[in-house]
């Protein structure tokens, strides 16, 4: 008989169980409360409990460990300093999101070599995840790979559902059964309402196709994520402005939901150029200060140095704490807007 299946497929290399990898890296008492205290901080903002503002800053992608270990550590100063006007998170996004091809981020090639070495980088992007939490510094990622949480998701405070994936029912079903508050974009056009939809679907239960802690094919059945809002990303044209804010929060009061929302300082809102970042810190800090309370975070591309490097390229050839994504603030660019932005909190009286 003629063979029926996989017959598009090279090959199949079984990977280690979440369980497995779990006990091969365990969470200690400190990344415990650092994840828990840094998911109940955001539900308090998200909720109106606290007024700080949620920041989630950090590279574009982890391509390299030593590096994001050198920009965490400069990170969880800067927490503990701001801490009373902000709430600040790392961003350490291993999945790349693809229109068409590209490189799928550290996770999928972690030796940026088209070798595909899944179980590396599972390894070795929660041992970065333990270290970064470990220093009393909460990580925040993207999830689109709806196995990856079951691998990592025990040690992320705060996680997003991407432009791409906003309108699938996967990623939808995924969030809501995710432990951690959850940010919808919206979609690369800048559709609003696909974001809001998303939104209500993850506040409900579902039951799906997934995998258990022992690796085993399962199904799923969910609670509701509570804890899901809007994220501001621009689309055909930016939206981080006044008059774009209002819309969303017309879209989100209708759908019944409380008006929490971030923004997104990169992407179309800043037209992939880095240094128009500031431009939008500067707007959200204005509308801040000028009363709106709908505004709750914002989300920023920062690494070590500035601008980004073209890749693919030979490994070695890439310059240390630079971007091979999209552009980035620097250190000493990150550190001025945030120390800006806390002042402002604080004038605010929150």
């Amino acid at each position: 008989m003629e063979q029926l299946h996989d017959l598009r497929v090279s090959r199949i290399i079984r990977l280690p169980s979440p369980r497995a990898l779990k006990e091969m890296l365990p969470v200690g008492e400190q990344v415990a409360n650092t994840v828990t205290a840094g998911r109940r901080e955001v539900e308090r903002i998200l909720t109106g409990k606290d007024a700080k503002m949620l920041v989630i800053v950090g590279p574009c992608s982890i391509h390299d460990v030593d590096a994001a270990l050198e920009y965490a550590e400069k990170l969880a100063v800067l927490r503990s300093e701001l801490q009373q006007d902000l709430c600040i998170m790392m961003r350490v996004y291993f999945e790349k999101p693809r229109t068409t091809v590209g490189w799928k981020g550290f996770i999928n090639d972690p030796h940026l070599d088209d070798t595909y070495d899944i179980e590396h980088g599972l390894f070795h992007a929660r041992k970065l995840l333990l270290e970064i939490n470990d220093m009393g510094l909460p990580a925040a990622t993207e999830f689109l790979d709806p196995i990856t949480p079951q691998y990592v998701a025990d040690v992320v405070s705060w996680a997003a559902i991407g432009a791409r994936t906003i309108e699938s029912q996967t990623h939808r079903q995924m969030a809501s059964g995710l432990s951690m508050p959850v940010g919808f974009k919206n979609s690369t056009d800048g559709r609003i309402n696909v974001a809001v939809d998303a939104i209500r679907s993850a506040m409900h239960p579902h039951s799906f196709l997934g995998i258990d802690q022992e690796g085993h094919s399962s199904v799923i059945t969910t609670k509701g994520n509570p804890f899901g809002h809007l994220v501001l990303r621009g689309g055909e044209k930016p939206n981080y402005d006044a008059e774009s804010i209002a819309d969303a929060e017309s879209w989100i009061e209708k759908a019944g939901l409380q008006p929490s929302l971030l923004v997104d300082c990169s992407h179309a809102n800043s037209g992939k150029k880095h240094e128009r970042q500031l431009t939008v810190w500067e707007n959200i800090l204005k509308q801040k200060s000028e009363g709106n309370q709908s505004i709750v975070g914002v989300m920023i591309e920062s690494n070590i140095y500035c601008g980004n490097q073209p890749f693919p390229e030979d490994p070695e050839k890439l310059r240390y704490g630079v971007s091979i994504t999209d552009e980035c603030l620097s250190w000493e660019e990150t550190e001025r807007m945030l120390r800006k932005g806390a002042e402002v909190m604080r004038t605010l009286g929150h």
